[in-house]
């Protein structure tokens, strides 16, 4: 790996490049974050210095796809603490299931793994056919793989073990198809779900949802932005609409805490107030 120092300007330029080419805003994002991975991807491409990367940024679009992919978390995985989803299930489902019809914006949904676990809890609920959910995330390459739902069979043996611990109702195998050292998720379960590309730090709110399901995402990101991302959430949701973050996350010391009350401390679970 690089060792050589960083200059902050030179991060500046490589921001404002991406941004300014591609209208990928990576400026507000944590700093310590965002050199960490520009390290590492100077490694891997085999960059001397961060100026030499910001030419490539602007005039080859796969180098931008490729940096891009290290700026953007993906670490998940099915019924990720089980103890949150057995949470919804328990205390969000029972109100979302008063509306005739609701919708889902899964914020940040990576390669699908906790997008699809939502999904589980809804139909073992017996409201996911009136449920529309919108998955969303910048990264085209992570979207492509949560579309595909093909997840690799050596994860299983611990997804089964939190599908149980969250109140699963069934065998998590109901849910899934064997593809030789793969799995399938069920395509039942994509029925309700459509996946699309949006960025947090630059595009505009979803209108009307029921649910804002975004875990462990704003952490990447600096106050600044975290109060952008949680102003698009908040104005997304209708009034009694929940607000789910992810276990390092907490509203009390943002703009928008006011706006809330808390449903599950531990879990994050938030609802906007304001029920007529």
């Amino acid at each position: 790996m690089n060792n050589n120092r960083i200059e902050p300007i030179e991060i500046d330029l490589l921001l404002e490049a991406a941004f300014r080419r591609y209208g990928y805003d990576f400026r507000s994002y944590a700093r310590a974050s965002i050199e960490r991975r520009t390290r590492q991807f100077m490694s891997e491409a085999g960059c001397s210095s961060v100026s030499e990367m910001i030419p490539k940024v602007l005039h080859d679009k796969e180098f931008f796809s490729r940096l891009a992919r290290y700026f953007s978390i993906s670490v998940t995985e099915m019924f990720r603490d089980p103890f949150v989803y057995r949470a919804v299930r328990e205390k969000v489902v029972p109100l979302l299931s008063t509306w005739p019809h609701f919708k889902i914006w899964h914020a940040g949904c990576a390669t699908g793994e906790e997008v699809y676990s939502l999904a589980i809890v809804l139909k073992e609920e017996g409201v996911y056919d009136r449920a529309t959910i919108y998955a969303t995330d910048f990264n085209d390459d992570a979207l492509e793989r949560a579309r595909e739902g093909i997840y690799e069979v050596s994860k299983m043996k611990e997804a089964t073990r939190n599908y149980q611990q969250a109140g699963g109702k069934a065998s998590f195998s109901e849910y899934q198809h064997a593809r030789y050292d793969a799995v399938a998720m069920s395509g039942s379960l994509k029925e309700r779900i459509t996946f699309a590309n949006h960025n947090l730090a630059v595009d505009e709110a979803f209108g009307e949802m029921h649910l804002v399901f975004s875990r462990n995402v704003l952490i990447y990101f600096n106050r600044e932005l975290q109060n952008r991302a949680l102003e698009l959430f908040t104005d997304s949701l209708v009034h009694g609409g929940f607000l789910c973050l992810g276990t390092k996350e907490d509203l009390r010391f943002t703009d928008l805490n006011n706006r809330y009350e808390v449903v599950d401390g531990k879990a994050k679970i938030y609802r906007k107030k304001g029920v007529p």
